[in-house]
């Protein structure tokens, strides 16, 4: 059961609470497309409609304490599961339903796209990666079968503490693996596990995810000047889960997190360019493939999925839940679908204060 005071906090910022442990946020991106405004990196990268995908957790129990991550630091820390178990189908109608009522203000806003907003009352997509850890719930399987039997694409994000789960699980689109640190050091002290044999864990996990069929992708979260280095360690953790996908991602100086951290500890764009270069040395099986600028990412995949110098890494949504109900094994490389953009354009998020400063235009020095 959820304390007063965390309820209150989380309402005040726009959560709308499912149930006993679950609860829905609009991701920023959803909005922005909705008033044309652009798209999430998960559209170029893999074609999710911003203005359809859900954002929300099936749990608000989380085992780390993450430097990085912008959730109250009120909120639940436990290893177990704590909560009385709420049915997966009311979470799923309550989250819909929670989704709706969170965008409804925009269908009067003067900057709307009508279009945008007529399609997001049709949902495609959920992310299970809003605050928590969503693999923890004890029915996420259900869950998730819930969402493909309606044609919902699963994205779902665990923080590597919970291998047995991942082991469990069953077929979602795909399975994201966060990895914020190289070394059992370094992983203490940015991610401040619970569990005392967290490095363990990790390690579990990343075996257990080597072992998924369908697609999977370790997502790095760069701190400026504690994470941004250990390229041979990362490597090694990375081919040991050996993913499809690699996202690099900025760390972004936002909620609870800047009471941890400093502005200076969010990297510019270009250093997430130059530590993918640095990186990609060492990963001889993946190639960079695209980036989002707005977000400060780079996307790697693996060269198979390159066919006659096209990149395929979005993804066919039809063929996938066409698969899911044939009921027979199948692989990432079964609902494959090309990839529309891809490159580096070599610009960057600190142009703009450069030139406010009067100092020359940054040079990317990876930029061939």
């Amino acid at each position: 059961m959820l304390n007063p005071e965390l309820k209150k906090e989380l309402e005040s910022q726009q959560y709308i609470l499912v149930g006993n442990h679950s609860a829905v946020k609009t991701c920023s991106w959803t909005r922005k497309m909705i008033k044309s405004e652009g798209s999430c990196y998960k559209h170029k990268f893999y074609g999710i409609r911003s203005n359809q995908c859900l954002q929300m957790t099936s749990s608000l129990t989380c085992a780390n304490n993450c430097i990085i991550c912008w959730r109250s630091s009120k909120t639940p820390v436990s290893k177990e599961w704590t909560f009385d178990i709420d049915n997966p189908e009311l979470i799923f109608e309550n989250s819909i339903k929670a989704q709706y009522k969170l965008l409804t203000g925009l269908k009067g806003y003067e900057k709307t796209n009508q279009d945008y907003y007529e399609e997001s009352k049709d949902i495609k997509h959920v992310a299970l990666s809003l605050i928590g850890e969503s693999i923890l719930y004890p029915k996420i399987n259900e869950l998730n079968e819930i969402f493909n039997e309606n044609n919902i694409s699963t994205f779902l994000v665990t923080n590597a503490q919970y291998p047995e789960h991942i082991k469990k699980l069953k077929p979602v689109t795909q399975l994201y693996l966060s990895l914020d640190a190289p070394n059992k050091e370094l992983l203490k002290q940015i991610d401040k596990p619970i569990f005392e044999d967290y490095w363990e864990r990790l390690n579990k996990s990343l075996k257990y995810l080597k072992a998924k069929k369908q697609r999977t992708c370790i997502r790095l979260t760069i701190i400026k000047g504690i994470n941004d280095k250990y390229f041979e360690d990362y490597s090694k953790l990375i081919l040991k889960g050996n993913p499809d996908f690699i996202e690099i991602k900025a760390y972004m100086f936002l909620g609870s997190s800047r009471q941890r951290l400093k502005e200076e500890n969010m990297p510019y764009h270009e250093d997430i360019v130059a530590f993918s270069k640095e990186l990609i040395k060492h990963l001889k099986d993946y190639e960079i493939v695209s980036e989002h600028i707005p977000s400060r990412v780079i996307m790697l995949a693996k060269k198979k999925f390159k066919k006659k110098g096209k990149w395929f890494t979005w993804i066919d949504f039809d063929k996938f839940f066409k698969l899911l109900n044939l009921k027979k094994s199948f692989s990432t490389d079964d609902y494959l679908k090309e990839t529309p953009e891809t490159g580096l354009s070599g610009k960057g998020t600190n142009s703009y204060v450069r030139k406010s400063k009067g100092l020359a235009p940054f040079t990317n020095p990876l930029k061939k």
